[in-house]
């Protein structure tokens, strides 16, 4: 029996093992301290989900490390050790549930062929899927001529502090990947920005005047918000009209909005579509739409207005940075990504979110500086700026090569390319490794959405390659 016939005989101990890991919830929350002062720093949830991937590692005959709670590593040692170690970097946190799910998002649930919960996807299934390549490789007696190494990331959706914990202490590898994207090979990864606009109210209206107390829309940077709602508060006389504004806003636009009373309250609320902030055009922000309809609405409050009028003007619902100024494009790249992903509004202050991808050939500097210049001397600032630069591995490298060769070896697809993303994986901040699956080109990304899914076939694919890959790199 060779390495490919034993991983599929672990077909149904994959399932489990994947539904074990989407019962823990782990959404990154605030650090907990135990009662015997032990330290959670991404919260209980995310912390069960590391305990749980390295019981098994263990259990399946690896060795394994718990980096202060901070990361972890499954580790398929080579048998005089090796200088630098073969890295595949995956992550165990999750993004927020959100709305529309049709089960229990905690509770892995097999239909159709398909494995639906959070993280099914992104990216629990992907890690599973390498730690049985691993086990059959092992299983089979093939010992590698370099350290291999599941390192285990708890903050990638909303930093890069469990990586960096990690990288401090046991240093950067000499070649890996992340099964943290799509198939064939990423090759190049677009530089990413995330600041907030912001805009501080220096007066505040009367009681009885029509005011916008609070907005808030979106649950991470690198999500398109599906949902954003506003408290209107004030002028009671006018509720009635902007009810009739809203209909006609949506018999115009087509866009969902709802108004309701709440106390002494009108709401509104609009829905859009989620998708991930690399793949805007895949969803409908809702904060665009909310904002658009505000815009029709005469607020007390000249800097409020303002600040509505920028966001129309500048961002409305552009999707590359047109009106901010900061549309730029390469050849591997394509054009700049511009989403906004949150938007909060008091009677005091005004932020929104954005995330950028920016092309491989760009610099962070070149971005900010449009995007500066576009904002000149007015009310609206930036704050809160983080950068991670551009990756790009030229599509004859060794390590690509190789891994295209099991790419087409397991799905006869010798038309699809290795080529540059918007999204951003682990590739950024660990150094040395690029983005290596795990969607296949003719699949509908769920990731960091409602019924996110992983195909059963799918993940037994994936696994069968990232075995093919480990062995040509680390084994041959």
């Amino acid at each position: 029996m060779g390495y490919s016939e034993r991983l599929d005989s672990y077909r149904e101990d994959m399932i489990r093992t994947l539904g074990e890991s989407v019962s823990c919830q782990s959404v990154n929350s605030d650090a907990v301290r135990t009662a015997d002062g032990e330290i959670y720093p991404f919260g209980k949830g995310v912390q069960d989900a590391l305990e749980h991937m390295l019981r098994t590692g263990r259990e399946l005959g690896f060795e394994t490390h718990n980096d202060d709670n901070y990361a972890g590593h499954i580790e398929y040692r080579s048998a005089e050790g090796s200088e630098g170690y073969f890295c595949i970097a995956g992550h165990l946190d999750v993004v927020p549930v959100g709305t529309g799910w049709t089960n229990d998002p905690f509770t892995m649930t097999e239909k159709d062929g398909f494995l639906y919960g959070r993280g099914t996807s992104d990216d629990k299934g992907p890690v599973v899927a390498v730690l049985y390549a691993l086990k059959a490789l092992k299983e089979e007696g093939i010992v590698p001529h370099k350290d291999i190494r599941i390192v285990l990331g708890l903050d990638e959706e909303t930093g890069s502090v469990s990586i960096e914990h990690y990288l401090e202490n046991f240093g950067k590898p000499s070649a890996g990947f992340t099964p943290d994207a799509d198939f064939p090979v990423v090759n190049g990864e677009m530089g990413i920005l995330v600041f907030d606009f912001a805009q501080k109210f220096t007066s505040k209206p009367a009681k009885d005047e029509l005011r916008l107390t609070k907005l808030e829309g979106g649950t991470a940077p690198n999500a398109v918000p599906a949902s954003a709602r506003a408290v209107i508060s004030g002028n009671k006389e006018q509720y009635g009209l902007i009810t009739d504004r809203a209909r006609l806003y949506s018999e115009e636009t087509g866009h969902i909005i709802r108004t309701r009373k709440q106390g002494s309250a009108l709401v509104v609320e609009t829905e859009g579509a989620a998708a991930h902030g690399a793949h805007p055009e895949l969803g409908l922000n809702a904060v665009s739409i909310l904002m658009e309809f505000l815009g029709r609405i005469g607020f007390a409050g000249e800097e409020l207005n303002d600040f509505i009028a920028f966001y129309n003007d500048h961002i409305g619902f552009d999707l590359h940075g047109e009106r901010m100024g900061c549309f730029f494009e390469d050849e591997p790249s394509g054009p700049l990504i511009f989403n906004v992903g949150m938007a909060n509004i008091n009677e005091e202050l005004a932020t929104v979110t954005v995330n950028i991808r920016y092309p491989v050939s760009c610099t962070d500097d070149q971005v900010m500086g449009a995007i500066e210049e576009t904002l000149g001397s007015g009310r609206v600032g930036v704050v809160g700026r983080m950068v991670h630069e551009p990756v790009y591995v030229e599509p004859d490298d060794p390590v690509v090569v190789t891994m295209m060769e099991a790419y087409r070896n397991a799905t006869g697809d010798f038309e699809s390319k290795p080529f540059t993303t918007g999204g951003g994986t682990y590739a950024k901040a660990v150094g040395n490794i690029i983005a290596f699956g795990a969607l296949f080109p003719y699949e509908e990304s769920t990731m960091h959405k409602a019924d996110e899914r992983l195909s059963i076939e799918s993940f037994m694919k994936m696994a069968h390659i990232y075995a093919d890959v480990i062995f040509g790199i680390c084994c041959a």
